[in-house]
């Protein structure tokens, strides 16, 4: 199956994530520790191709070098 991991409302404690089908279906909906061994496992525990999309502010960095290697697919979006 063809998931696709959208990320939104990280802060210090939390990321709050949707994980839809390719053909836009929520799959589920979860908040997460903002922590990388906690975000690593939450995205570890998806199978399949994972195209994730996150919204650019102070954290996509260091989000995004946490889980390039752990995905197909990795989009930092302006949020503007």
């Amino acid at each position: 199956m063809n998931v696709k991991k959208y990320m939104d409302g990280r802060s210090q404690e939390t990321i709050s994530s949707a994980v839809m089908t390719a053909d836009g279906k929520l799959v589920m909906e979860s908040i997460v520790e903002t922590k990388a061994s906690t975000i690593l496992q939450f995205v570890q525990g998806l199978h399949g191709d994972l195209h994730v999309t996150l919204e650019e502010d102070t954290w996509a960095a260091w989000l995004y070098d946490l889980l390039k290697p752990h995905v197909t697919e990795l989009v930092v979006c302006d949020p503007a």
